[in-house]
């Protein structure tokens, strides 16, 4: 049988997490999409296209295109950075079409780094419309919170 005191903590944990997943909840990201850096443009655009994805933004000739297969958005990027990135953009839907009601990238900077979240770059708080920020998770990955609206 556990101890009054295991089960106080136990409640306090349970508490501290549901508050926590609250709180993750009420940061609207926007859009998911994974950012690959590639070598060649071409040769990444006619294999993903074999996957069943298709263009809908960018330019091959300015090196980067968005490509949709469904839900699914992958971005292609040739010598704009080293490794491949998740990005997050708030504001935008899958369709890269403005969202009604979004969290700030300002107001997600703010509330991961109150959270102890250490950032690789950080958004101008001074500003409004358009700005991003990067964080690193525990295994390197890049996470770009990337708002163009």
């Amino acid at each position: 049988m556990p101890t009054r005191r295991k089960v106080i903590t136990a409640a306090a944990a349970l508490a501290a997490g549901q508050a926590q997943a609250a709180a993750s909840t009420n940061m609207k990201l926007g859009a998911f999409s994974v950012s690959l850096a590639v070598k060649d443009i071409q040769a990444s655009k006619q294999f993903y296209e074999t996957l069943g994805f298709t263009a809908f933004m960018g330019s091959a000739a300015q090196k980067w295109l968005i490509l949709r297969n469904g839900d699914t958005v992958i971005g292609l990027f040739q010598g704009m950075f080293e490794k491949n990135i998740m990005t997050f953009n708030p504001g935008w839907d899958a369709n890269a079409k403005k969202l009604g009601e979004f969290t700030d990238v300002r107001d997600l900077q703010r509330r991961l780094k109150a959270q102890g979240v250490k950032l690789a770059t950080e958004a101008d708080e001074s500003t409004k419309g358009p700005a991003s920020f990067m964080a690193v998770d525990p295994d390197g990955n890049q996470i770009l919170f990337d708002q163009h609206v």
